[in-house]
């Protein structure tokens, strides 16, 4: 845990300050975040403010906090962070709106993205939120946004899956993983999902038809093959994951975490893209795209029960190093949440 620093000398709130994890260098959660009073971000005519009630953890944080793999320095700032708040899937409420507003109004419980939402309240632009789900708490909400897209697009607009059709999730206990067996499940798909012994039952309560045990069992035993396979964690070889589909299958790279400090995975998304065009085979891989659309789409699935959000544990914001660590020691079934 760590303990709250203050930026002012006034030494309570005054109505324009707030408590935020933040960071001025990079490095470890433990050794670079910590909790402040700072003041509350200003927001221009085409923004609107968020009292947060919760935040979401993504293992697009950790990257951001340690400035890892190098590459993510060239946008996020080279020798420090540019924007010192910690996290971005978001759930709360409206508490101002910039003039050219006119979607959202103070007062709408939204979800979404708002960069430095490990915070009391974020700036965010209205393109990036969309109303809570009504049948989700703040929490929950917050589990939903980044994640959720990211396995929506994945599914739906690179991978294609059809009715009918095997696919097989690599990671479907993680946070990518959980969204992307329900959203197959609802496409009307015959899922296949892998993670280890312990979160077995996990993924089968999300409507798996089949589970792998990666540590006992290889993706390929027995001849199997898929027609899409949405790859969201490790770093199994091509040739592996192009075995495990069929000749004309879809191979999506979500996520690779090699350790690797230049490239970090991104090499073998990479390959797959000069590769594919030689083959029978689509090997593909993308960046997810934030926007209120797909977030209403996402809205549309948990409302009518497709769906749900796994939340294996929740942190109060002082908590929110130990938050990351938890997510980045690979012991989260589903998603981690800052309550706010």
């Amino acid at each position: 845990m760590i303990e709250a620093q203050h930026l002012t000398n006034q030494g309570t709130t005054d109505g324009t300050m707030m408590q935020a994890i933040t960071q001025d260098r990079y490095g470890e959660a433990e050794d670079v975040l910590r909790l402040e009073e700072i003041a509350r971000p200003a927001i221009g005519d085409e923004d609107v403010l968020l009292r947060v009630h919760a935040a979401g953890v993504d293992r697009g944080v950790w990257h951001l906090m340690t400035g890892l793999p190098y590459p993510v320095r060239l946008a996020c700032g080279i020798r420090t962070p540019r924007t010192r708040v910690r996290g971005r899937e978001v759930a709360g409420r409206v508490e101002a709106t910039g003039s050219a507003v006119t979607a959202l109004h103070v007062g709408d419980e939204v979800f979404g993205i708002a960069d430095g939402s490990f915070a009391e309240f974020a700036s965010a632009r209205p393109g990036k939120l969309a109303p809570k789900p009504a049948n989700l708490t703040f929490a929950e909400a917050a589990a939903v946004p980044i994640s959720a897209l990211t396995a929506l697009q994945a599914v739906r607009d690179r991978g294609r899956v059809q009715a009918g059709q095997k696919v097989l999730v690599i990671g479907a206990s993680g946070g990518v993983g959980t969204f992307a067996v329900q959203i197959a499940k609802a496409a009307g798909a015959e899922v296949t999902g892998v993670a280890s012994t312990a979160k077995l039952d996990l993924v089968r309560s999300l409507g798996a038809d089949h589970v792998i045990d990666y540590t006992r069992d290889d993706i390929t035993a027995g001849g199997r093959r898929y027609d899409v396979i949405i790859d969201t964690g490790g770093h199994r070889p091509l040739r592996q994951l192009r075995r495990a589909l069929t000749p004309r299958g879809t191979l999506v790279i979500v996520g690779s975490e090699s350790g690797g400090r230049w490239l970090g995975g991104s090499d073998r998304q990479l390959r797959a893209l000069m590769l594919s065009p030689l083959t029978g085979q689509t090997l593909t891989t993308f960046i997810c795209s934030e926007n209120t659309q797909d977030l209403q789409t996402l809205t549309e699935l948990v409302e009518s029960g497709q769906v749900r959000p796994v939340i294996d544990r929740t942190y109060p914001l002082s908590q929110a190093p130990e938050a990351i660590q938890y997510l980045r020691d690979g012991h989260a079934q589903g998603k981690v949440v800052i309550n706010i």
